[in-house]
């Protein structure tokens, strides 16, 4: 009688290896350059795709166990926020701006990473790099429907959530985070996971999710601080992940080491220049506050990043260029961030409003060198005008920079009190930035800045929908009197205030 052998069990690590690396092949009747053009033409050299290793080395049937897992927690929560009317036990209504913000600007970024992912999987030869992107492009799919989806809740009560994905390809302010990652897309794969995996998930991603998610747990948002969570354990392996893509480009060829750098410094300088309106969002918009965008700053950058930096070091790699100007700025740029969305409102899927005085009073503690001395006296001036019945709003259309497309309201890095601005001309056309990041990251490759959508110059060329402010609104699909205004004579405001007995605005006048 004969007895057979079971199949011994692979282990993790040769599962994974069956996977990245058994999968792929030499191609016969194509060459490899023809069927991928696109990993070579950036000047990148890859000697041995074999040496590229995924630090989580996670097989499909493990991805899929892990993500089902948080999805049941992640809906049964979302549930039981709906059932127990969450929405009512959030600090306050103007608390709801920020996930506005969040839904308008951050969710579609998501969904484009993953496009971006699945876009850069496809042009990678390499195996284990195309397993890789597949398992994040897919990630990121994941994170635009929860973020979706728990914040859908909100829409029920809320002005401002009922087109954000229209808003988003037309409203000015989202013109920022959209062109971000519309020049990530339009770029070579490396230099794509560069910008995204390395430069804003490695760096600068715990600026983007530890203040929102952070924020949120402070006033009482627990959908999204639940789904912050889930999204955030795909984050700690997209950051691990980015970090490793850079150390493996840098270890194939030195020739590789000054484009990586290159990049390193284009992205960095655009992702702090994205991260404008999170600073805005922690200093402003949270009635109660985890830290200022100033400490955040400090610890998530300056500190952690500073210990990144040094850890690359070995490879050649220096500091992003431009961080001694984001180190400046830090006390300036939510403060003015602030201050051209109180000017611009009514041409806004959001509300704003004047500071409390215990908010200011906090404002002055964590900006002691700027607060007072510049912009206190600018929220008291525009308070004093509301109450005389002459809130301000900006009906001029701004100035916007090339690249970042924000409104030129940055101050020189060494003086607060002049506004910066750099020009250069290219094929006998001047073009404008608000800062010399932007004007460096345009004049090496003009080609292709020269055909950003600018929203002012749209709307003066009469592509948003007409001349007229209702006209251009309307084609934004805001409604005016709802979506836009000052928070205190909003309907987010009266409404709030009938469902938990506080006080009206007429009220608090009289």
């Amino acid at each position: 009688m004969t007895t057979s052998t079971p199949a011994r069990k692979l282990g993790l690590k040769e599962r994974y290896a069956l996977l990245t690396r058994d999968l792929g092949w030499e191609t016969s009747y194509q060459p490899m350059d023809k069927v991928f053009p696109y990993d070579k033409f950036e000047g990148i050299k890859v000697h041995d795709w074999d040496k590229w290793e995924d630090p989580f080395r996670l097989t499909m049937d493990a991805y899929w166990k892990f993500q089902g897992e948080k999805e049941r927690k992640l809906y049964a929560i979302i549930d039981a926020f709906a059932q127990n009317n969450g929405q009512f036990n959030v600090t306050d209504a103007r608390y709801i701006n920020a996930i506005k913000l969040f839904l308008q600007g951050v969710s579609p970024l998501e969904y484009a990473a993953h496009r971006g992912y699945a876009m850069a999987g496809r042009n990678f030869r390499g195996v284990g790099a195309r397993i890789a992107s597949q398992m994040q492009s897919i990630d990121e799919l994941r994170h635009s429907q929860t973020q979706i989806h728990t914040i859908s809740h909100y829409n029920k009560y809320f002005n401002g959530l009922h087109d954000f994905k229209h808003m988003h390809d037309r409203v000015w302010y989202l013109s920022v985070p959209k062109s971000y990652f519309d020049d990530a897309m339009s770029a070579g794969p490396f230099e794509f996971v560069t910008a995204i995996s390395f430069s804003f998930e490695y760096v600068l991603t715990n600026l983007l999710f530890m203040p929102f998610m952070s924020g949120a747990a402070f006033n009482g948002d627990m959908a999204t601080v639940t789904f912050g969570f889930s999204a955030q354990s795909d984050e700690s392996r997209h950051m691990t992940l980015g970090l490793e893509i850079v150390k493996f480009l840098l270890e194939q060829d030195p020739d590789n080491l000054p484009i990586v750098q290159k990049w390193i410094d284009k992205w960095f300088w655009r992702g702090y220049r994205l991260l404008t309106l999170v600073a805005m969002m922690m200093d402003y918009m949270l009635p109660k506050r985890v830290m200022s965008w100033s400490e955040a700053w400090e610890i998530y950058f300056e500190k952690n990043g500073g210990a990144l930096f040094q850890d690359l070091a070995r490879y050649g790699i220096r500091m992003p260029k431009y961080h001694e100007q984001a180190r400046k700025e830090k006390d300036h740029i939510s403060h003015q961030a602030w201050g051209i969305f109180y000017n611009y409102t009514h041409a806004a899927a959001i509300h704003t409003w004047i500071p409390r005085p215990d908010e200011m009073a906090w404002l002055s503690e964590k900006y002691p060198a700027s607060f007072d001395r510049l912009y206190r006296p600018r929220l008291e001036h525009w308070d004093r005008q509301a109450r005389d019945g002459k809130r301000f709003y900006n009906n001029a259309l701004p100035m916007l920079c090339q690249i970042c497309q924000i409104p030129m309201a940055f101050t020189e890095p060494d003086d607060p009190t002049r506004i910066c601005m750099r020009e250069t001309t290219y094929h006998g056309m001047k073009y404008h930035f608000c800062s010399d990041g932007c004007k460096d990251v345009f004049e090496g490759e003009p080609e292709k800045y020269v055909q950003a959508w600018l929203p002012v110059h749209q709307i003066f060329q009469g592509n948003c929908g007409g001349a007229t402010v209702p006209e251009v609104l309307d084609w934004y699909h805001l409604k005016a009197g709802e979506d836009n205004g000052d928070f205190d004579t909003s309907a987010d405001r009266r409404n709030w205030d009938r469902w938990t007995g506080g006080d009206t605005p007429e009220k608090q006048v009289a």
